[in-house]
């Protein structure tokens, strides 16, 4: 008889320990190599930990709820040789089935193991939906109701409405304690500008089927604003820096953090080098790390790091914001919605679209003239991307 243990994943040092959020199988259930046994969250990301084995689950070490550090033991899987991989021959000209099929109207028999174990449970959730007992559902919740009535809370009349009380998960937990850090460790300030956005409007419909064919994603906005930074950051180094106790640490690399929102809360995947990177090279891998973060693939490493944030409350219709520094980062962009403004050009009235720009900044490191400075100095890039060319 071998016992497995399974094991909490590698954590980097930034992150210290995880929380077992739920086991998907129970002690004396067979399991399959590739199924997902349990998740566990860290500050940044869930994640699922499949089977090392074939076998059976024979001791669960840490419940749910449970903090654990890596490669701790969760528990251990007694290896059998007779229980078969689900991937097999039959699945694999199953999966050539499902990739034909553009309807997706597979048996759910054929379809279910072509997913991911988090896809698969959605998949035998719908599954039991389709069988869903009508009935049975009635007979039970009037069941419920006859239950709760009897509770003394809902026959007071003053009490009304009902409260839902969760836990919150670690990653909002993280955010919760990581905003609290920068108000009280951070002297910030927001200075405000606004842009321009006709010159980038008008190069995006100008380019934007091109670029799309050549480099098989669309030109956004975001490219450009880290373009913009990049070059800003060049030119006022004690922006692209932290503090560390007493001491300035400067970064001579350009790694930019790119705030997205998912369904658990925000994160910031990190552009490595995004000076040596070319506009399509920035839109794809935003787009990649995009899909990484909504479909909860993003990893650990790609997270870490990061010397200066973008964030756009823009996509969600904002039209001005304070936005809260990342620490241990000096300074955090925000992007907001485009609107049409009349401007006065060259004292003549016009009709053009306009981003206010927000710069957070830590006053114990940047100074005032410094931070406005950096901010016009995106303006500028933005409205003539020339600049860049002869860099001015």
């Amino acid at each position: 008889m071998n016992k497995i243990n399974i094991l909490v994943p590698d954590l980097p040092e930034s992150v210290n320990d995880a929380v077992v959020v739920k086991w998907h199988k129970k002690i004396g259930e067979k399991i399959s190599s590739e199924d997902n046994i349990v998740d566990i969250e860290t500050d940044k990301v869930m994640l699922e930990v499949s089977s090392p084995c074939n076998g059976v689950l024979d001791v669960i070490l840490e419940k749910e709820g449970a903090i654990v550090k890596s490669n701790q033991i969760l528990g251990n899987i007694i290896e059998s040789k007779n229980i078969e991989n689900k991937t097999g021959l039959q699945s694999v000209e199953n999966k050539k089935k499902f990739i034909k099929n553009k309807n997706f109207n597979i048996p759910f028999k054929e379809k279910i193991y072509n997913f991911t174990p988090s896809i698969r449970r959605l998949v035998r959730i719908n599954k039991n939906n389709e069988t869903f007992n009508e009935l049975s559902y009635i007979k039970n919740q009037k069941s419920t109701e006859k239950k709760l009535k009897k509770h003394s809370f809902f026959n007071t009349k003053e009490n009304k409405n009902f409260e839902n009380r969760i836990k919150m998960t670690r990653l909002r937990q993280k955010i919760a304690e990581r905003l609290l850090e920068t108000k009280n460790n951070t002297a910030m300030l927001t200075t405000f500008n606004e842009v321009n956005m006709q010159p980038i409007i008008s190069l995006r419909k100008k380019y934007g089927e091109s670029f799309e064919k050549k480099h098989g994603v669309r030109i956004g906005f975001m490219s450009f604003f880290v373009k913009a930074v990049v070059e800003a950051l060049r030119k006022f180094p004690e922006i692209n820096a932290s503090i560390d106790k007493t001491d300035i640490v400067y970064y001579k690399n350009f790694d930019i953090s790119i705030a997205v929102s998912t369904p658990r809360g925000v994160i910031t995947p990190v552009l490595r080098n995004a000076d040596n990177m070319s506009i399509a090279d920035i839109e794809k891998k935003i787009k990649e790390l995009s899909i990484k973060s909504s479909e909860n693939k993003i990893k650990l490493e790609e997270l870490i790091g990061g010397n200066f944030t973008i964030t756009n409350g823009g996509v969600f219709g904002s039209l001005m914001s304070t936005p809260i520094i990342n620490p241990p980062q000096t300074a955090i962009l925000g992007m907001h919605v485009i609107k049409e403004r009349p401007m006065a050009i060259n004292g003549i009235v016009k009709i053009l679209p306009m981003m206010y720009l927000a710069l957070s900044y830590d006053h114990r490191l940047i100074d005032g003239k410094e931070s406005v400075n950096f901010l016009i100095t995106i303006k500028n890039i933005l409205e003539d991307l020339n600049r860049i060319l002869i860099n001015i």
